[in-house]
């Protein structure tokens, strides 16, 4: 399931065509290095794929309570419940209840410092704005943080979210260099198909926390969460 993180990246990247992608279309990259243009986009990856990294160890310790808790094949059928949640709800439901109106001043301050980032053409502001535009909601990245609270790990929460970041690396950076690609068409197209994607992926999670004993699918409880080191000692 820790592989699941990589397509949903990817899922999410045809998402941000649209939403992030005009943070991507303006970055303060050298148009005219190459070489340097490179950099400087591995630089901005890094800055989101770091704060990814730092979520998804916050939420990983969170998923390591419910594992001590006992109750962590729930908790994976939860998470995939949400995730196909989140894609069949329409949009206009979760804003009537506005989830980010408690956070809302965060979030401004964070759109502020994005946007005086860009004043600067330096690898410290293109790894700030990468890190900043990590922070951003959005519902697939909340999507990705329940798989990585149904990993039980810390370590593999944050693992989650570092592979959900890579995920999402390839599309960016073919809209950055191949921008007039993306027209609206083929951003329609490719929108139409992220639902069923996320579907598939939060079926798979129910699947794994329902236990029925289908090898790599759904493998049976004891196969799923026995612990790799043993309490007791001969």
């Amino acid at each position: 399931m820790i592989y699941s993180a990589l397509l949903l990246g990817l899922i999410s990247s045809l998402h941000c065509v649209g939403m992030c992608g005009p943070i991507a279309i303006m970055l303060p990259v050298d148009r005219n290095n190459p070489a340097k243009k490179v950099t400087q986009l591995l630089t901005y990856h890094l800055g989101r794929i770091s704060a990814y990294a730092s979520i998804g160890l916050l939420f990983g310790f969170i998923g390591k309570g419910f594992f001590l808790a006992g109750i962590q094949q729930q908790l994976s059928i939860f998470a995939g419940v949400v995730m196909i949640a989140i894609i069949l709800i329409p949009e206009r439901i979760f804003a009537q209840y506005n989830f980010s109106k408690p956070i809302f001043r965060i979030i401004s301050s964070v759109k502020t410092a994005l946007g005086k980032q860009f004043r600067t053409k330096s690898y410290k502001s293109l790894f700030t704005i990468g890190v900043l535009n990590g922070f951003l909601p959005c519902g697939l990245v909340y999507a990705a943080l329940f798989g990585a609270i149904a990993m039980q790990d810390v370590t593999l929460g944050m693992l989650y979210m570092v592979l959900f970041g890579l995920g999402t690396v390839p599309l960016m950076s073919i809209l950055i260099y191949f921008k007039e690609l993306m027209t609206l068409p083929i951003r329609n197209k490719v929108q139409k198909a992220i639902p069923y994607m996320v579907v598939l992926i939060g079926t798979l999670f129910i699947l794994r926390g329902l236990g029925l004993g289908i090898p790599y699918i759904s493998p049976s409880s004891l196969a799923l969460f026995v612990q790799a080191t043993p309490n007791c000692h001969n």
